[in-house]
């Protein structure tokens, strides 16, 4: 899998599920590309994403503003937007901080969601 401090792309994602589920890479990727285009699909629609114990998804407002383009410095206006926002959950902030006593981080016990 990933190192440390690295990250872990679509591809690895699609491997961990289909190793650990013991299903074929093809069966996991349909599930990661389920469980993404229903979240996409979600916020598209206005949406929160609860998922307990995980955190959850929302859109966040960003309201119009004057930039800057830094190639040339001249002012310009930027549209107001909408950016997808992720907040953790109590427990999964507390899975990430808990001491590796003698764990590899990779065997943490995740609870049900």
């Amino acid at each position: 899998m990933n190192t440390p401090g690295g990250s872990m792309t679509k591809a690895e994602l699609v491997e961990e599920v289909s190793r650990v589920s013991d299903l074929t890479k093809k069966h996991a990727e349909v599930i990661v590309d389920t469980v993404f285009k229903s979240i996409i699909d979600a916020l598209h629609r206005g949406e929160k994403i609860e998922l307990r114990g995980f955190g959850s998804f929302r859109l966040r407002k960003r309201e119009p503003r004057k930039g800057r383009n830094p190639k040339t410095g001249d002012k310009v206006d930027v549209p107001p937007k909408k950016v997808p926002y992720f907040k953790p959950g109590k427990e999964l902030k507390d899975l990430i901080n808990r001491e590796a006593d003698s764990q590899d981080a990779a065997d943490l016990s995740i609870p049900a969601l």
